[in-house]
């Protein structure tokens, strides 16, 4: 077990969190660093991500070094198949403020091309703890965070029509789609744009108006259809209210703020020597994709887009889910109000059983939080490999990043490996 050496420092403020079922709120209560008594209220205010042993908060060191060994055999080739399930992997499990267990393992760089033929040793990279990932999907909580920023500004109203902001949003009959509709994945727009943005339009604005075109394949608030559509189109509405792109947004509002250096749309070439690589891609023809996005619609956007192209490390997304925990602040920045990201921890989406969906957030969904899933418990996974998982209950969040499209997204699932770095925490209590 390997334990990082991470700069943190305390957070600003605390605030009762309200739990769906709890009969209880705890309010400004030491917590006692057991992950199995419940707390009902974000972090207290002088909480610090440390490393530091298990044993420190109550924790069995077994668990924690089993699912360290999980990811290693599984950046191993399998006797089966001939090849592992991912390339490489770097985690960070933690627990009440204390970071119990940080590992890295197998390649951010390691082969040639989409048959697996693997570089020679001195060319291949290995993963280290700062390795930079394309974190995918896990971009959507950044940009639901852009929007939640610009609804406590008073700028954005969740139950407005999204065209009130974007009016050519109104095209094809989705005059009524409001922004929570985005945020929750009950807009009733498909879940991707077809044509794919990279193949059927020339440019970029042709394409940006290809995504603000879509129709509605449901009526709006009908029906859960998970849509990359829905962050796109936010992204849009967060630049036209901000006045800015994206990118700039995020970067001036939530990642500089936290001191989250490493993370950023379009990563810096200088900093190519730590990035993962992702995919070897033939169609569209891109070879050996690195540093650039993986998501075919956001590179075509770009680089930067509402539900994909952001890149990260694991002890940067160690600040990001304590911040959530702290209740939107931690060292000297505050992002987001208590009352706003316990709103973004609400399930809006109870009438579609096994779909739980706050602002941005997913919930409770077991298959790569494990048994650290609870109604409250946040998160979100990437197609790249990646999975944020946060439980404000026991005060504990997993990160694990990893790169299992390298080189082809056809070698399979990753989520048992999700589900054991998560629930290895709740095993240790």
């Amino acid at each position: 077990m390997r334990t990082g050496k991470l700069l943190v420092a305390a957070v600003l403020t605390v605030s009762a969190l309200t739990v769906p079922g709890a009969s209880t709120t705890i309010t400004e209560q030491a917590h006692t660093g057991r992950i199995d008594r419940p707390q009902y209220e974000f972090a207290p205010a002088d909480t610090v991500l440390r490393p530091g042993a298990p044993g420190e908060v109550g924790l069995d060191p077994a668990p924690l070094l089993a699912a360290e060994q999980f990811l290693s055999d599984w950046a191993k080739p399998d006797p089966v198949s001939g090849h592992p399930h991912f390339s490489g992997a770097a985690g960070i499990l933690a627990h009440d403020g204390v970071i119990v267990e940080e590992t890295a393992t197998g390649g951010a760089l390691r082969y040639a091309d989409a048959a697996g033929a693997e570089l020679p040793p001195d060319q291949q990279v290995p993963v280290r703890a700062d390795t930079i990932f394309d974190l995918a999907s896990i971009t959507k909580v950044f940009t639901s965070l852009a929007v939640m920023q610009l609804v406590e500004d008073g700028k954005v109203a969740l139950d407005r029509p999204v065209a009130d902001y974007l009016p050519e949003f109104a095209a094809n009959g989705k005059q009524q789609v409001t922004v929570r509709q985005l945020l929750t994945h009950t807009s009733g727009l498909a879940a991707d744009p077809r044509p794919s943005l990279w193949e059927g339009y020339p440019d970029i604005p042709s394409r940006r108006k290809a995504v603000l075109d879509s129709p509605l394949t449901n009526e709006p608030g009908t029906t859960y259809l998970y849509s990359d559509i829905n962050l796109m189109t936010l992204g849009f509405l967060v630049e036209r209210i901000a006045g800015q792109p994206l990118d700039v947004v995020v970067r001036d509002r939530i990642t500089l703020p936290l001191g989250m250096t490493d993370t950023t749309f379009n990563p810096p070439a200088e900093k190519l020597g730590r990035i993962a690589a992702t995919e070897f891609q033939a169609d569209p023809p891109r070879g050996m994709v690195r540093s650039q996005v993986h998501d075919e619609n956001a590179w075509a956007l770009g680089g930067v887009s509402g539900h994909a192209g952001i890149f990260s490390t694991a002890p940067d997304l160690a600040v990001l889910a304590q911040t959530i925990l702290n209740g939107g602040a931690y060292r000297d920045a505050r992002i987001l109000r208590p009352e706003t990201v316990r709103d973004m921890l609400t399930d809006y989406n109870q009438a579609f059983p096994g779909h739980a969906h706050g602002l941005g957030f997913e919930l409770d969904q077991r298959f790569y939080m494990g048994a650290l899933s609870a109604p409250t418990t946040a998160g979100h996974t990437g197609f790249t490999g990646t999975s944020l998982v946060i439980d404000p209950v026991s005060r504990s969040f997993a990160i694990l990043l990893t790169n299992r499209v390298h080189p082809t997204r056809d070698w399979g699932s990753i989520n048992p490996a999700r589900e054991k770095w998560a629930s290895s925490l709740a095993e240790a209590r």
